[in-house]
């Protein structure tokens, strides 16, 4: 009896330890937060409310059989109460742990729930985005490492930021000024940072169409669909400020000195083959320079635009790279140079050939041939000791050469003015007469040597002609030629200049005309200058194109349908009348083949 009351109080003090250091060995963990720490003290004062053990005394001995089973029944009950309530704490205690552990240690799962919110909250912070501080005409960079690699733009202030992951300009973008919504420039793919989810909401599809228009063949065949002079056929938008404007005719951004390049875009812009071309074509894996063209193109002929202009600065910013700083921003160039570095550097750009023609678009739309000859001039005695100067016919060499531009000379301006107001009048020529440098019978002598020139049948579906009004001057520089050059601009008829093939001569008679795209002019403006005069003449180039395609039989003279005209300087863009466009001084023009059996009207006068 005594030996199996001691060992039934050995096992039972035994026991209440056990239970009473259970919680302690599992929060001896030196990571673990407040509910562990919380759970070992509540049990080191649960510990301290139980009662100390007895002494381990021989019972038998002291005669205290009776109050030994009473100690025993009194501690069962007790650990009894307090097992049932420490196992209630470890309960609540393991799912502190376990929400503890989700939060600290379970970032896969964090960050898949960051992929996939609640549809309930997806589309939180899009309230934020501000649509009128959104430019995407600039180059590509980021505003703080001014790198070019994974490009973000802020949807609520506009700036440019690399990355969206930890430690990156976007992501502390966020943080920092609380800007929470950003597109990713390639994949117009649009996410909320910093907490990394993709937003997938129709209401950004406005915000993706600005960054990278999009147009089907059917919207670009409705762009020359409308016939001329048909204002209900016409379409027009209205940017974010209210503003009405009309696709494909609208402002471009001089940054500072980059007019030059202004209207020769704007030019290019609006010959139907090469726009239709760079409107549907994807360059995504062709080079830079007819990417960021086609991009600014697209932009010209948006719809949706959330403003009534463009900038060319990414362009321009590959074309100052692409041409070593000979063509910048921020310095006056001459178009005609640029147009022809432009067209052959794109000609390269597209997979076209160094020797063989009509390997591109640019040469099928603008490359035609001519023919050149030349003589050798000898200077002689005749009878009379006089010196002469003839050709020798047996010097007499002719070759074919490519033109992508055809150049027409002026006559030198007069040097003496006759009578007192003659100093107002402005020399001018009919184009034609100014092309019968092509007619294979006037001449031109260069040292000493006689040139003619000829075309060559067929002439390209454009002719660009440039008018050369700028003379090098050893004092002045360059010296300008005002002479006016006067042309109708439809009906200009180019046959009298073409040399036909053997075998065609039986439809000599036929026209060969053509009409008016675009024209880009040239103006002289004085400014107030340092120099010795007090002035300086500052250069305004401005782009005049034909609203509608081509005329399609609307080309009789009277006729309704005549083809309404715009001019553009930089950001100016105002409507001209077409009777009105060889008043000013032509530099650049672009002519388009009329095609058969579409009207043989229009004037046909080019003086």
């Amino acid at each position: 009896m005594t030996q199996t009351f001691q060992n039934t109080t050995f096992h039972g003090r035994k026991a209440l330890k056990k239970m009473s250091k259970r919680g302690a060995e599992e929060t001896l963990d030196v990571g673990a937060e407040s509910p562990a720490s919380k759970k070992a003290r509540i049990q080191d004062a649960l510990e301290d409310e139980l009662p100390p053990p007895p002494p381990e005394q021989d019972s038998v001995a002291n005669g205290a059989n009776g109050h030994a089973t009473a100690d025993v029944a009194g501690l069962a009950g007790a650990s009894a109460a307090r097992l049932a309530e420490l196992e209630n704490l470890e309960a609540i205690d393991q799912e502190e742990e376990a929400a503890a552990a989700d939060d600290d240690n379970d970032e896969p799962a964090v960050r898949a729930q960051q992929r996939l919110p609640d549809q309930r909250y997806s589309d939180l912070y899009l309230d934020t985005i501000s649509r009128k501080n959104l430019d995407f005409d600039f180059e590509k960079l980021c505003s703080v490492t001014l790198g070019n690699i994974n490009i973000y733009a802020c949807l609520v202030c506009g700036k440019y930021f690399a990355g969206r992951g930890p430690k990156t300009p976007a992501y502390f973008h966020a943080l920092e000024i609380g800007h929470h919504v950003y597109i990713h420039m390639e994949t117009k793919k649009v996410y909320v940072l910093p907490e990394g989810y993709e937003v997938k909401n129709k209401s950004l599809d406005d915000i993706k169409y600005v960054v990278d228009p999009k147009f089907s063949p059917e919207e670009v065949k409705s762009i020359d669909r409308r016939k001329p002079g048909d204002e209900e056929g016409r379409r027009e938008s209205w940017d974010l400020w209210g503003k009405k404007y009309v696709p494909g005719f609208v402002g471009m951004n001089n940054i500072k000195a980059n007019d030059y390049l202004n209207v020769v875009v704007q030019a290019l812009a609006h010959v139907p083959p090469l726009r239709n071309f760079f409107l549907l074509e994807d360059f995504s894996s062709r080079p830079q320079l007819p990417q960021r063209f086609s991009t600014l193109v697209r932009k010209i002929w948006n719809p949706r635009a959330f403003k009534s202009h463009v900038s060319p600065h990414e362009l321009i910013q590959e074309i100052s790279l692409r041409s070593s700083k000979k063509f910048l921003l921020t310095s006056q160039a001459d178009p005609i140079e640029f147009l022809s570095w432009f067209l052959n550097h794109l000609h390269l750009s597209l997979g076209g050939s160094k020797t063989k023609p009509q390997t591109s678009l640019i040469q099928k739309t603008f490359q035609g041939t001519l023919r050149v000859e030349s003589q050798t001039i000898t200077a002689h005695a005749d009878a009379t000791d006089r010196l002469r100067f003839e050709g020798n016919p047996d010097t007499i060499r002719s070759q074919t050469s490519p033109f992508l531009i055809l150049t027409l000379d002026l006559p030198p301006a007069p040097l003496f003015q006759d009578g007192v107001e003659a100093k107002n009048i402005i020399p001018q020529i009919p184009l034609t007469k100014v092309l019968e440098k092509y007619n294979g019978i006037a001449t031109q002598e260069r040292m000493n040597t006689r040139m003619r020139y000829r075309l060559l049948s067929p002439l390209p579906p454009f002719l660009i002609m440039h008018v050369k009004r700028f003379q090098p001057n050893k004092f002045l520089g360059s010296q300008r030629n005002p002479t006016i050059v006067t042309f109708h601009p439809r009906g200009l008829d180019m046959r009298p200049f073409v040399e036909r093939p053997e075998g065609q001569q039986e439809v000599e008679q036929e026209p060969l005309l053509y009409d008016l795209v675009a024209n880009i002019t040239y103006e002289g403006v004085k400014v107030r200058d340092d120099s010795v005069e007090g002035e300086a003449e500052r250069k305004v180039w401005k782009a005049q194109v034909r609203e509608g395609g081509a005329t399609n039989g609307h080309s009789g003279e009277g006729h309704g349908g005549a083809p309404q005209w715009w001019e553009m300087q930089d950001l100016f863009v105002n409507r001209t009348n077409g009777e009105l466009l060889s008043t000013k001084e032509s530099y650049i023009m672009v002519w388009e083949r009329r095609r058969k059996g579409s009207g043989k009207g229009g004037g046909g006068k080019s003086g």
